[in-house]
């Protein structure tokens, strides 16, 4: 089977490609991330997640690169990313309660020997139940989700801050649409069910 090379060093990514049962190497992108207010958030993610599979194709020629990268747009419109802290995760979570929002995740599987390239994105809204202040510091404090798009962890506690959720692929909200990933996986030859 060919190498297949994780780019990104998100534990949630890994734990979710972990899911398909094939071996794979991880590696830290070496690609700068920038939300660009400008940008559809389809193109954005779809971009991002280009990039960072692209960034590794010297390091591994003979390889089946894997990027993808999430924002989110609130009810107002605005693309966001990672708090990176918690008094930026007590705003995020403050201003996305009891509102809804779209989370949009890239995903990119580059062939870096023959530089085919296949990319999309998927989509899964969320909607946030009403929250106090107490609550939303009680979750951060507790969870820490402060590397995760939106300040939460859907897969953890984060579920009892939601009202509902939709979309076809649960995994897309975590971080990796699996789903799109095993379709792609059988396009360049690798059938996941038979690896």
């Amino acid at each position: 089977m060919r190498t297949l090379v994780l780019a990104s060093t998100s534990p949630y990514r890994r734990r979710l490609l972990e899911q398909l049962g094939l071996p794979f190497l991880v590696a830290a992108p070496r690609f700068e991330e920038e939300l660009d207010q400008s940008v559809a958030p389809e193109l954005l993610v779809k971009h991002l997640a280009t990039g960072k599979a692209q960034s590794l194709a010297e390091r591994y020629p003979d390889a089946l690169i894997i990027g993808s990268d999430q924002i989110f747009v609130d009810a107002r419109g605005r693309l966001h990313g990672k708090p990176g802290d918690f008094a930026a995760a007590v705003k995020q979570l403050s201003a996305m309660a009891g509102r809804s929002h779209t989370f949009y995740t890239g995903l990119a599987l580059l062939d870096s020997a023959t530089g085919q390239l296949q990319v999309d994105f998927a989509t899964f809204e969320v909607h946030l139940r009403p929250l106090t202040e107490e609550q939303i510091r009680s979750y951060l404090e507790r969870e820490r989700p402060f590397d995760c798009a939106g300040s939460f962890r859907v897969e953890g506690l984060g579920i009892a801050l939601m009202e509902s959720m939709a979309g076809d692929d649960i995994n897309t909200l975590i971080g990796l649409p699996l789903i799109k990933l095993v379709q792609m996986l059988a396009e360049a030859g690798i059938d996941v069910l038979s690896a």
